[in-house]
Order: structure tokens, then sequence, then C-alpha cells
């Protein structure tokens, strides 16, 4: 019944769309999506790559997710890990899970995120 996921949540901090922008469309390379005006005065923003929406909305009551994160799958997981060491965020490797290699890492806000890429071959085992 279920046929797929279409975007998923994250919150940010009052005012800090900016940075929103410039680490989710910056570094990771999103392209950011019009919200529908009827949500525009809620302030934050979406993302979009060609197969899942990232909407950022504003808390004010605002913690980020330390535990519960999305898992983006990446084409070239070593490019995405250099990205952003060099935007200044720190990569943080885990151990492979079956048929991918992954790491973590947080956005500015100290969301936690996962990237992953699937491997194939002996190693994906």
């Amino acid at each position: 019944m279920t046929t797929g996921l279409h975007h998923v949540q994250l919150v940010i901090p009052e005012g800090t769309e900016d940075d929103a922008r410039e680490f989710y469309s910056g570094v990771l390379g999103l392209q950011e999506v019009d919200k529908p005006t009827h949500l525009q005065p809620r302030g934050g923003c979406w993302f979009r790559s060609a197969t899942l929406e990232v909407h950022l909305g504003v808390d004010p009551d605002f913690r980020p997710a330390t535990k519960a994160h999305p898992a983006f799958l990446v084409d070239s997981l070593d490019h995405v890990g250099e990205r952003l060491e060099e935007a200044g965020y720190e990569v943080d490797h885990d151990t492979q899970i079956s048929g991918f290699d992954r790491f973590y890492s947080r956005d500015p806000f100290g969301n936690r995120l996962e990237f992953l890429e699937q491997v194939t071959g002996p190693e994906s085992q």
C-alpha cells in the first residue's frame, strides 16, 4: 500500500533559513523549491533532489534531532564527505551495513544526517 517516501521534515530555529539554504543547497546541492503560499508565513524552506524532498520547518522550541535522522542515498560518498569537510562539518564514518558504505554528519543546527552509497562486490556482504 505504501509506494515510497515523498519527504522528510527536520526542524530549524527561527530566523535560520539562510543558514539552511547555504547548507542544504550550497553544500549538499539540493534545489530549493517554493513552499506553497499558504505555508510561507510559518517560515522554513524546502529542498528537492531527483527522488526526495527535505522540508525544514521552524520550531520556536527547537531541539536538534540527535538520534532520529534521514538517510540520504548518494552516488559518491567520498565526494559528499569532501564537500562537508571543506565546509567545516565533521564526517563520522560508521561500520558498513550490508551493501552500503556510510557516514554521519550534522547540519548547521545539530540535526543528525546519514549518507549512504550502495556498493557491490565481495566488500558489500
